[in-house]
């Protein structure tokens, strides 16, 4: 079978190009996988901290207005 040269190189530039794609999206997958990981830890964080933060001004607050001995 013949095949023009034409459809020839834009067969293999296709194939480069899904080559380089790949390599890309093998690159942003190894960047999410390192970054997803601390971005969900800080938020646990972040997330209780915010919890304990509240759980003081409420207690706090309720401190405020109880009756105080002298």
């Amino acid at each position: 079978m013949v095949v023009d040269q034409s459809i020839s190189e834009a067969l293999n530039r296709i194939a480069e190009n899904q080559e380089e794609m790949n390599a890309t999206l093998t690159r942003i997958a190894n960047h999410y996988d390192g970054v997803v990981p601390v971005m969900t830890r800080n938020a646990k964080r972040a997330e209780a901290l915010a919890d304990e933060q509240d759980s003081t001004f409420a207690q706090g607050i309720k401190n405020i207005f109880s009756p105080q001995e002298h």
